[in-house]
């Protein structure tokens, strides 16, 4: 299972293309509010109903914890006290983390980035602390950590995502269908 985070301020493009592709890769994916309540404000004014609110989640069953950006959603993300220490325990672990454009600095604040190929929103470079931060056209994976640039690579992103969860033949079987070049 792979929860997705939601706070108020959150990307829209960023976690609603991620749940879609990894729905269609047949991936269990719950979207998880850290607000208090299941409705959720993007950053352009849209509400997302999420599946459950951060109390009611069983993180033992996670394979994979995902944050999409957004300025405010990931400052929201990153003030989470619940959520840092869930994401410590996925390092340690050995789980999956992975985020995109402004969140992979959350992950950058807890040291989970340290020594590690990361990359992110132009700007947030500084936050990436101890990272191999580049930036290149679309993701980096760098042992169980994956981070993407922003908006105009959730999709490959998510295929990225697909690609380490269910294997090349599936994502390319889905970049094709959805003709992604």
């Amino acid at each position: 299972m792979v929860l997705i985070h939601l706070a108020d301020g959150f990307e829209e493009i960023e976690a609603i293309s991620v749940i879609d592709v990894l729905r269609r890769a047949e991936i269990e994916v719950q979207t998880v509010s850290i607000m208090g309540k299941k409705e959720v404000l993007g950053a352009h004014n849209i509400t997302v109903m999420a599946d459950v609110v951060y109390e009611e989640v069983d993180y033992s069953k996670a394979d994979m914890v995902i944050l999409p950006g957004g300025g405010v959603g990931t400052q929201n993300l990153d003030k989470h006290a619940g959520l840092n220490e869930q994401l410590l325990l996925a390092v340690k672990q050995g789980k999956w983390v992975s985020a995109i454009c402004a969140a992979p600095s959350v992950l950058g604040r807890l040291g989970i980035l340290k020594g590690k190929k990361a990359t992110c929103y132009p700007g947030f470079e500084q936050a990436l602390e101890g990272a191999d931060v580049s930036l290149p056209d679309h993701s980096i994976i760098d042992g169980k950590i994956i981070t993407s640039r922003g908006p105009g690579t959730s999709l490959h992103f998510a295929l990225t995502i697909v690609e380490v969860l269910k294997g090349a033949e599936v994502a390319n079987a889905l970049r094709k269908g959805m003709l992604i070049g």
